[in-house]
């Protein structure tokens, strides 16, 4: 079981490179970018193939929390490996590990927060319940279905659209606010206040 001095583990699912930078399944990365900058800190590589920040969210005092926030350098599909070496590094329990990714079942900038279940289809997901078991947290940021006939990772490889750029910082602001909620007051806070 996690005691409340455990560090969290804040996973920002996402594909490494400028080539991916604004596509919609690089959502994770997003969010994880606005959390380092609220910590005040910068990410740096580290040895598990991912770049990571290290810093606390939450009000100062009692209720802030120990965080360690990364983006896995590994691509999407193999995130399990940076995830297990990063929760074993910082001696994270699996309860304190939250994932945070594109989620093609909601409608964009919806947002529904849970611990465990199946992956969806989701290849993030499916390696990091490969590696370390289904029980972590997952915050789940809504991208839509593809439009028509479009293959669903043709779609997820694709920037936002004009129209949805417009309203995306909010969107992640948002997705960013429902982590450090969960993280500092609890799931069920988070749900209450979040899912949508």
């Amino acid at each position: 079981m996690a005691d409340a001095d455990s560090p969290w583990l804040v996973m920002g699912l996402g594909n490494p490179g400028a080539e991916y930078a604004g596509n919609r399944h690089n959502v994770g990365f997003m969010v994880a970018d606005l959390l380092a900058e609220r910590m005040g800190g910068r990410f740096k590589a580290h040895k598990a193939r991912a770049q990571v920040v290290e810093g606390r969210l939450g009000a100062p005092g009692l209720s802030s929390r120990r965080v360690v926030v990364a983006k896995p350098l590994s691509f999407m599909n193999l995130s399990g490996g940076p995830t297990t070496a990063l929760r074993d590094f910082f001696k994270v329990p699996v309860a304190h590990v939250v994932a945070v990714h594109d989620e093609l079942d909601l409608d964009f900038g919806a947002l529904r927060l849970k611990l465990g279940g199946g992956d969806n289809g989701h290849n993030g997901l499916k390696s990091i319940t490969k590696s370390l078991g289904a029980d972590y947290h997952r915050v789940r940021f809504g991208i839509g279905r593809p439009p028509g006939r479009m293959p669903v990772a043709d779609f997820v490889l694709k920037d936002f659209s004009s129209v949805e750029r417009r309203e995306l910082d909010y969107f992640v602001d948002r997705a960013a606010d429902a982590v450090e909620t969960l993280i500092v007051d609890g799931l069920e806070r988070a749900q209450g206040t979040y899912n949508s």
